[in-house]
């Protein structure tokens, strides 16, 4: 079982930057697959950061350039930059160990002046 708690969310104005960090239980973190979602109100939960356990990382064209995800010890992190209104949502930490997914419990991203 691996547990996942997320933070650093919240409120900021457009063109502004926020970064999160999902916090990861386990011994063996290192091997995780580990990644970002977002979802907004009526959409479908997406992609937004992934990272390997390598270091090897992936982003949607929609965040490209603009978020950055990094890992470190038992942490994962979000950078975002140049934050846009289309990127509020409720952001979820993501890690995947020997083909299960694990969730953490989300946390709000606003983007809005």
């Amino acid at each position: 079982q691996v547990q996942l708690v997320e933070s650093g969310g919240g409120l900021v104005q457009p063109g502004g930057s926020l970064r999160l960090s999902c916090a990861a239980s386990g011994s063996r973190f290192s091997i995780y697959n580990m990644a970002w979602y977002r979802q907004a109100p009526g959409k479908q939960r997406e992609l937004v950061a992934g990272i390997s356990p390598l270091g090897n990382t992936n982003y949607p064209d929609s965040v490209q350039g603009r978020f950055t995800i990094s890992r470190d010890k038992n942490t994962v992190y979000l950078q975002m930059n140049s934050l846009k209104p289309e990127d509020t949502a409720v952001y979820y930490c993501n890690a995947r160990v020997s083909g299960r997914d694990f969730w953490g419990q989300g946390t709000q991203v606003t983007v809005s002046s």
